[in-house]
């Protein structure tokens, strides 16, 4: 559900934290610049908290368009629509109960639609403020519109995709993140393909995810991203769709050197991180030959990368797809509930009891 969001001007009698204070995390790609603010772009990137009070505001501005859902306490409160390039204040809770109180602030739109600016945020006077603990389990994710929610929110297949039903909470990597009680990062951009976008007449796009998957923003600016972060106990890759759609069907060749290439630069940066390549679940024959020449080209010489298991025509037309037949909550948790014992295997999570 989508909510009007209201401005307020901050006083004296509340208080007043920049964005990069020592009790504000996030977790994403996200660029801390000189004045206090935080900016980021990528889907997902999401920001927490813990503070005392009864109501929390967020100074923020956007270079277009972006949507967040609003936690408190672990419980969606509302998405909020972000747009405005100039600095205002939104307030994204208000009259809570006394006590202690757990924000999450998720950007759950893509890069390509809005940039986001977090400078501060704003809590009663005397507030006060708490790091959230990060998770003991850390998924990081590489991917496309699958990845992204796109048109999650959507009733349809046949209705056209709107930026307000795209949400990545939505989404696969979210729900696995949820049922292993996991914190998350995600990597991906609606369209892209390893070396070609969807429906490009050449056979190597640029950019591309090879080449957005080592950037510190998805659209904002090309300036590269120092991975000198926390670790990922998985590492998830699910591109290839947009490779091989109509068109320029690329070489399977380029699309596997490729894929290879991008193996060995997580694998270096991870110390070798279990790695699960994914075959989509709408994957054509060509799609499906192009990964089995990649298991062929990896299964001696890295012991490190894993292979679901497919997933084709798991996916109802009827009950599982929204926007531009692009799964939808239903379809998504389909593909979730396909990976979540695969993950187990690799990594010895128990799933759940029934």
């Amino acid at each position: 559900m989508m909510f009007a969001v209201a401005a307020m001007t901050a006083t004296a009698a509340d208080k007043v934290v920049k964005a990069n204070d020592d009790n504000v995390s996030f977790t994403g790609r996200v660029e801390k610049l000189a004045d206090g603010s935080v900016r980021y772009d990528w889907v997902g990137v999401y920001m927490q908290t813990q503070f005392t009070g009864t109501k929390v505001a967020v100074d923020i501005s956007d270079t277009g368009i972006s949507y967040h859902n609003v936690f408190i306490d672990g419980q969606l409160r509302e998405k909020i629509k972000v747009t405005g390039k100039e600095r205002h204040t939104v307030i994204i809770a208000d009259k809570l109960k006394k006590g202690t109180h757990t924000l999450r602030l998720q950007k759950c739109t893509e890069g390509e639609y809005g940039c986001t600016t977090i400078y501060g945020l704003t809590f009663d006077q005397n507030s006060q403020l708490s790091p959230v603990a990060p998770k003991q389990r850390l998924i990081e994710v590489y991917g496309d519109s699958y990845t992204v929610g796109y048109g999650t929110e959507g009733k349809k297949a046949s209705e056209r995709f709107k930026l307000e039903t795209e949400n990545c909470n939505m989404a696969y990597t979210c729900i696995i993140a949820r049922y292993f009680d996991a914190d998350y990062r995600i990597t991906a951009h609606s369209g892209n393909g390893m070396v070609r976008n969807w429906g490009d007449k050449k056979q190597v796009s640029n950019p591309n995810m090879s080449t957005r998957s080592t950037q510190l923003y998805d659209d904002f600016s090309t300036v590269q991203f120092d991975f000198n972060w926390r670790r990922p106990d998985i590492v998830m890759i699910n591109l290839g769709t947009n490779d091989f759609s109509p068109t320029a069907i690329p070489e399977a060749d380029n699309y596997v050197n490729a894929y290879i290439k991008m193996i060995e630069q997580i694998s270096g940066r991870y110390d070798n991180v279990p790695i699960l390549c994914i075959t989509p679940h709408s994957s054509n024959r060509y799609l499906r030959a192009a990964i089995g020449l990649l298991r062929e080209r990896t299964q001696n010489k890295y012991g490190n990368v894993y292979f679901a298991e497919s997933m084709n025509n798991i996916i109802d037309e009827k009950a599982d797809l929204g926007n531009d037949w692009h799964p939808n909550y239903q379809g998504q948790c389909k593909i979730a509930m396909s990976l979540i014992p695969q993950i187990s295997k690799i990594l010895d999570w128990r799933v759940r009891e029934f």
